[in-house]
């Protein structure tokens, strides 16, 4: 078991922790979620069934682990605010691009994480998932528990919308430019 851990550990934990980086948008709480991970996975790899591959069943914790997070960030904030607005089944963080991460990424790479601040929970889940940790369709299907068809037409409806909103960026820029 020791050595099995080990290896899942040095296989996955940096994708992992990427994986997590961008769905809490903070590095520190991201390093902890990984750890909170790999606990989880180390209490439960006796009921693991192999129904599905190592790498999804990881990023199915993962995702749990993330979002089991955000709520309580979110529960915390509005009890520090005293709001008691329910929450909704998966509650994002602000998308919007990290300072460091504006200054260090070209300007595309900025408008197409900016872009994807406008997609649904699901669609940016979606993108993160095939496009950044560059996961197959059915892979993604399993992390969230979804059929692939659903994930074709979250991630075509995802692009779409990223594609009008860098078009209409576009649009203002040559309008901006024509003044």
């Amino acid at each position: 078991m020791h050595d099995e851990f080990e290896r899942l550990y040095e296989t996955y934990h940096h994708s992992l922790f990427q994986y997590l980086f961008y769905m809490v948008r903070n590095r520190e709480a991201a390093e902890e979620l990984v750890q909170e991970v790999y606990i989880k996975v180390f209490h439960s790899w006796e009921s693991f069934e192999g129904k599905s591959s190592e790498k999804t069943w990881l990023y199915s914790i993962a995702r749990h682990v993330g979002i089991d997070w955000v709520r309580k960030q979110n529960r915390k904030k509005r009890k520090w605010l005293g709001i008691l607005a329910p929450l909704s089944k998966e509650e994002m963080p602000d998308p919007a691009p990290l300072p460091e991460e504006i200054v260090t990424a070209r300007d595309e790479v900025r408008e197409i994480y900016e872009a994807m601040g406008h997609c649904t929970s699901d669609q940016y889940q979606v993108l993160i998932l095939r496009y950044i940790e560059s996961l197959s369709i059915r892979e993604t299907a399993e992390v969230l528990g979804w059929s692939e068809s659903k994930v074709k037409t979250t991630q075509h409806r995802a692009l779409r919308k990223i594609k009008d909103i860098l078009s209409l960026h576009q649009e203002e820029a040559e309008r901006r430019i024509s003044l």
